[in-house]
C-alpha cells in the first residue's frame, strides 16, 4: 500500500511520509471549502480523520462541492466524505460525526485531540466558538475566512487573522474574539479581494451568496497544505 505515497515520498522523503501517517486532523465543515481540504489531506496520507458535518448534500452544492454530485443528493456529507478517504487510502481511520459543532458537542468531537483543525465552518457563531475553544486548549487550528463572493485566485493568502483585509468575516471575527480575550495567534486564509456582487435572499428570505468553485476549492487546498507542512515540521 506505501507504493501509492512513492511519488510523495520522492519530493519530500520517507520521514515526511511516516509522520503524517501518524497524524490525525479534524477537518469541521465538510462543504465547499472542507471537501478539497479532506482530498488533499487524504492523498498526502493522513493516518487519522476526524469529520464533522451534519447536513446532507443537496443540488445547490453541486457547484462548488467534491462530494455534490446528482448520484449523492439527499446523503450524508461525512459518510460521504468517509468512503471517498478510504477509498484513497484503505489504510487510514476515519471517525465521523453527523451532529452540528457549536459549544455542547464539542468535548464529544474532541474526545481524541488531533495534531490540527480544519475549520471550514459557514455559521459564524460556531466558527467563533470553535476557534475560541481550540486557541484556550492549545489545539492548532486553520481557519477559513469568506470564500463567497470572490474571483481572483490570485488573491488568496496565509496570515493570521488579525493581519487579513477586505474579508468582512474576519473583520467580525476579530472584533468577537478581542472581547474574548484573543488577539492573535489564529492562522486563517483568506482572500483580500473585495466582495465582487451584492448579496441577495431568496424567497424564505435566506442570505444567498455567490460562489465560484475555483475560489472555494483553492481555499481547502490551501488550508490544507499549510496544515501538512506544520505537522510535518
Amino acid at each position: 500500500m506505501l507504493q501509492q505515497f512513492q511519488r510523495t515520498s520522492l519530493l519530500f522523503g520517507q520521514s515526511f511520509i511516516n509522520k503524517l501517517l501518524k497524524s490525525k486532523i479534524t477537518v469541521v465543515g465538510i462543504g465547499a471549502v472542507g471537501s478539497f481540504a479532506v482530498e488533499i489531506l487524504a492523498r498526502f496520507g493522513v493516518g487519522k480523520f476526524f469529520l464533522v458535518d451534519f447536513d446532507i448534500i443537496q443540488e445547490s452544492n453541486i457547484n462548488r462541492q467534491l462530494f455534490a454530485v446528482h448520484s449523492n443528493i439527499g446523503k450524508s456529507k461525512v459518510v460521504l466524505a468517509k468512503e471517498r478517504v478510504l477509498d484513497i487510502n484503505p489504510g487510514c481511520t476515519v471517525k465521523i460525526f453527523n451532529l452540528f459543532a457549536n459549544t455542547d458537542t464539542f468535548d464529544r468531537i474532541f474526545s481524541e485531540i488531533p495534531d490540527i483543525v480544519i475549520d471550514a465552518i459557514d455559521s459564524y457563531s460556531p466558527k467563533l466558538r470553535l476557534i475560541e475553544y481550540c486557541y484556550k486548549r492549545n489545539i492548532r487550528i486553520i481557519s477559513s475566512m469568506g470564500a463567497a463572493l470572490k474571483t481572483d485566485p490570485f488573491s488568496i493568502k496565509y496570515s493570521d487573522l488579525f493581519e487579513t483585509h477586505h474579508c468582512k468575516l474576519a473583520e467580525r471575527l476579530r472584533g468577537d474574539l478581542r472581547k474574548l480575550g484573543i488577539s492573535s495567534g489564529i492562522p486563517c486564509v483568506f482572500s483580500e479581494q473585495s466582495p465582487q456582487t451584492k448579496v441577495v435572499f431568496d424567497e424564505n428570505n435566506k442570505k444567498v451568496l455567490g460562489s465560484s468553485p475555483a475560489i472555494t476549492s483553492i481555499f481547502g487546498i490551501l488550508m490544507a497544505n499549510k496544515a501538512i507542512e506544520i505537522i510535518t515540521a
